[in-house]
């Protein structure tokens, strides 16, 4: 089990999330949207959220800003997340807007604001989860979108409640985080999830 855990920081790391997301809500979900609206959302969702941080990435490595992509140090993370919060409000603003994309549109925006208030606790030299803000935010979208389009989603709701203990169980495994780091990623994660599920 201790070397299966570490597979699941990869599959769930947190740049991967989005276009989980937007599987589910295209396609497992009762959207209205043709195909090449579906699939070219992805492809705008795909080149923000993974090939830009990871071009993004490279570049910081070359200039010895970060030493690995799991970024464990607070030091090194300030530069990741700013540009991360810059990435999310040029998708939200241009791409996954609240006019073509209301509920998607949401779940971007509490993942902007999840991702602020990471960036702020490191001023407090206070470490969270990344992997625990991404899974947990995915489980409550999901929930919510359940809840917003009255559909039966219960085996992929357990799915992603289990891997949210998985993906803990994985952190701590790597020694990547605290029991403290691993909760309050996951209240930073479902609480802005929580606030826009309203709206």
């Amino acid at each position: 089990m201790k070397k299966i855990l570490p597979f699941f920081s990869y599959l769930f790391h947190p740049i991967f999330i989005p276009v989980y997301a937007a599987l589910v809500y295209f396609f497992f979900n009762d959207s209205y949207y043709t195909n090449p609206e579906k699939y070219f959302a992805i492809f705008q969702i795909v080149i923000i959220t993974i090939l830009l941080p990871i071009l993004f990435f490279f570049v910081l490595r070359t200039a010895g800003k970060v030493d690995s992509i799991m970024i464990s140090e607070i030091s090194q993370r300030k530069i990741p997340l700013v540009i991360q919060c810059l990435l999310t409000i040029l998708l939200v603003r241009k791409s996954i807007t609240l006019e073509h994309f209301p509920e998607f549109h949401f779940f971007f925006l509490g993942g902007l604001i999840s991702t602020v208030f990471a960036l702020v606790l490191l001023l407090f030299r206070t470490k969270a989860s990344l992997h625990m803000v991404a899974i947990s935010a995915l489980t409550i979208f999901i929930i919510g979108l359940s809840f917003h389009n009255q559909t039966r989603n219960i085996n992929l709701i357990a799915f992603l409640v289990l891997m949210n203990g998985v993906v803990a169980s994985s952190r701590l495994e790597m020694k990547a985080h605290t029991p403290k780091e691993l909760v309050v990623g996951f209240l930073l994660g479902v609480i802005p999830q929580l606030l826009l599920l309203r709206l």
